[in-house]
């Protein structure tokens, strides 16, 4: 495979992601952004710790979707996030709960 196939390749499996995305976003109440990863989730706990005099988040997210365009299964029903580096998260308007 040349550097050309495989840059088409990855063009079209983000396009194809962009689209899931774009698909699933009204299932979701919160957007969670780590310097790792983008998630869709509809529900976020997440505290802030120490360790060491350094602090660090320790996030929980529950009914969650991940972009990735490596995973073969993107909805994730828990996932865990320990962090020391930024973390947004914003909560989606214009849904009814």
């Amino acid at each position: 495979m040349s550097a050309e196939d495989l840059e088409r390749y990855e063009t079209e499996i983000e396009l194809q992601l962009y689209k899931e995305y774009r698909d699933v976003l009204p299932m979701f109440r919160y957007v969670v952004e780590t310097e790792r990863r983008f998630y869709l989730a509809n529900e976020v706990k997440m505290d802030v710790r120490n360790e060491g005099g350094r602090p660090f988040f320790d996030i929980k997210l529950a009914d969650a979707w991940v972009w990735d365009m490596y995973r073969p299964a993107r909805f994730v029903a828990d996932v865990h996030i320990l962090t020391f580096k930024d973390v947004n998260v914003e909560e989606l308007a214009g849904r009814e709960y």
